[in-house]
This record gives structure tokens, C-alpha cells and sequence, in this order.
């Protein structure tokens, strides 16, 4: 029998073969984020084609595997980004030689003019012990999540009394109300008050055909929760399932009621609902390390910190569309936009920023 070439990766598109579904099921680092309806999510909103590469022919199994997606805009030349949108992606590799392979394509691509650049998002998996060496660091983040393999009860006696179960319990005793659901008024609710955010935060919203995608590509993976007050919503969330986690991806809250503690109450009923239905994680996603009050406020639920280090090849220019000088210049005009203004700024940006 003639000996495999190490070196040789194969392509294949993951929302037509069936074999990157059947590897997704067994490996257990897959993710929301790997995962075919969350990559056609992303096809129908922003026309990335994704690909994976393998070590894998197109005869045999998958034993390893990287998910891209390719962003190409009119603004932006070829690059591979795994994946855009996407808080953490672990490379699905699991030593070296996969890694060196990994690194060789890319190589031959960048060289051969199939794109200009990638990046990585590997979260920090212990006990896997990767040379990242051939590869440049870029931007760093703080991931956070909630184990919740043991009881409700201690899950809860992890909370900050004062700015966690304190807040949780107003909620309760100012009469809440707690919906959740996938229709458009759950859509529209979430997303008009997620514009709203975005504006005090200086920064535009994603599309609000995203938002439609990923509920309609994930279907029961994928809900919105929403906290009410004399019928106006407060608060709402967006939630994520897979496997035995649960994903909290987008929050959002009207800011005249934060003293009502809608964000504590949905996120402890979220982690209730996960729980329950035998969910082992609650990820709470990634933090700019800039951004300390939100780190602040997700270590008051008791949450564990670990690291994510984004990695490129070849290195990146700059800072990334979030930092730096002429963003900070971005967000003050952002935030003096009209609401309807900011959601087509959104609309032209999102596109080319993978």
C-alpha cells in the first residue's frame, strides 16, 4: 500500500459533504461555530464560501479538519478567516504534523494567488500543546464560562451577592416577565433594542437579515429571550445550543432600566434552561482585555477565564477594526448617527470585515 503524503491537504465544502457532519458529531471540540448551519448563516448574509481543509482524501473519513470561510469583497481581496463572526474556532488538529501541513497549504495558496492572508481563532485548550510558531500572534481576548456540572444551588452561590443575586431577585420582585421565542416579533423586539445599544456603545449593528439567518439555518439551536417591564422590553438575549453547551452570543439592554436587573435575570434563566436540559458549559464568549467592565460583570456570575490569541500568516497589519486611534474617531461619530443611519452603516461595513 502507497504511503499517505503528509504534506498534502484536500479541500472540501462542508455544507454539501457529508462527511464534515458525521466528523463535527464525533469530535469533542466541535462547536456551534464548525458547524454547517452556522456557515450557511454566513453564506446567505455576507456570501463567504467556506471550505475545510484536511489530511482526509475524498474517499475516507474525517479524522482531522479546518473550517474556513473565504472573505472576498469588492474592498477586500481573498483571505481565509476561521471563522468570521465567530468568537472562538478551534482548529479541529490534533498535532503537529497536521499543524506544519496546515501551515504548507496556506503557504502554497498565498503563493499560487487563492488568498493574501488567514487567521486562526484557537481557544486555549488544555492539555493540547500546539506549536503556534510557524504562524504570527495577533489580537488577544478573554474567554469566559460557566461550568455547570454541579447544582443550580451552587451554580447560584457562585453569583456576586450584591451585583448579581441581588439584582436577580428586584427582577423577580418588580415583576418581570420572561418570554423567549424565534417568530419576527421576538426579532424584531431583540433587534431594535440591540440598535439601541450598539448606538450608546459607538459602534453599528450587524444586519438584521444575520439575525433572521441564524435563527432560520439553526432552527431550535438558536433563540431569543427577552425581559419586559408593563409590556416594554428591558432586556434581551440571544442564545446558542450545541452539543452540551450553551452560547450566550449578543446582549442588549435599554439603558433608562438597568437598576431593573434584566440582564442578570435572563442570563440566570438561560443558564436554568441549560442546565436543565443537560447542557455541561455556559460560554459567555469573548472580551476585549480593554474592555474591564464587561470582564467585571462576567466574572460576577462566577464564570472561568481563559485566553484566546488570534493567529495570522502571514502577520497583520494594524489592529483589527475595533481598536485602535481612528476607530476610537469612528465610534464618537457613531454614536451621533440617527439610529436608521447606523443601521445602513452597518449594512456597507459588515461585509467587508469578516
Amino acid at each position: 500500500m502507497q504511503e499517505r503524503d503528509l504534506r498534502v491537504l484536500y479541500s472540501l465544502d462542508p455544507l454539501r459533504d457529508a462527511r464534515w457532519c458525521r466528523f463535527l458529531v464525533r469530535h469533542p471540540r466541535a462547536s456551534i461555530f464548525h458547524s454547517a448551519p452556522w456557515l450557511e448563516a454566513i453564506r446567505r448574509t455576507y456570501g463567504y464560501v467556506p471550505l475545510v481543509l484536511t489530511r482526509a482524501k475524498p474517499s475516507e473519513e474525517l479524522e482531522s479538519g479546518t473550517v474556513f470561510s473565504i472573505v472576498h469583497t469588492w474592498l477586500v481581496r481573498p483571505r481565509l478567516v476561521s471563522i468570521p463572526f465567530s468568537d472562538h474556532v478551534d482548529p479541529l488538529i490534533e498535532n503537529e504534523e497536521d499543524l506544519h501541513a496546515l501551515y504548507g497549504e496556506l503557504q502554497r495558496g498565498q503563493k499560487e494567488g487563492r488568498w493574501k492572508s488567514m487567521e486562526l481563532r484557537p481557544p486555549a485548550i488544555p492539555g493540547q500543546l500546539l506549536d503556534w510558531s510557524p504562524f504570527q500572534p495577533g489580537m488577544s481576548y478573554v474567554l469566559h464560562s460557566i461550568n455547570l456540572e454541579t447544582s443550580l444551588a451552587n451554580i447560584l452561590s457562585r453569583f456576586h451577592r450584591d451585583s448579581i443575586r441581588r439584582k436577580i431577585r428586584k427582577a423577580e420582585r418588580v415583576g418581570l416577565v420572561y418570554e423567549e421565542g424565534r417568530s419576527e416579533h421576538f426579532l424584531n423586539e431583540f433587534y431594535t433594542l440591540h440598535v439601541e445599544t450598539r448606538k450608546r456603545q459607538g459602534l453599528p449593528p450587524p444586519p438584521m437579515r444575520w439575525f433572521r439567518n441564524v435563527l432560520e439555518c439553526l432552527q431550535g439551536q438558536a433563540n431569543i429571550r427577552i425581559a419586559s417591564k408593563n409590556g416594554i422590553t428591558i432586556a434581551a438575549i440571544f442564545t446558542l445550543r450545541y452539543k452540551d453547551s450553551a452560547i450566550y452570543k449578543y446582549g442588549c439592554t435599554r439603558a433608562k432600566y438597568h437598576n431593573l436587573g434584566g440582564m442578570p435575570f435572563l442570563l440566570w434563566r438561560a443558564i436554568q434552561d441549560a442546565k436543565e436540559s443537560g447542557a455541561r458549559e455556559f460560554d459567555l464568549g469573548r472580551s476585549d482585555p480593554g474592555n474591564s467592565g464587561l470582564i467585571a460583570f462576567k466574572e460576577k456570575f462566577g464564570a472561568e477565564r481563559s485566553n484566546l490569541t488570534y493567529q495570522h500568516f502571514p502577520a497583520e497589519d494594524g489592529t483589527g477594526f475595533y481598536t485602535g486611534h481612528w476607530m476610537k474617531l469612528a465610534r464618537r461619530l457613531f454614536a451621533r448617527l440617527p439610529k436608521s443611519v447606523l443601521v445602513v452603516t452597518g449594512k456597507l461595513l459588515y461585509p467587508h470585515i469578516g
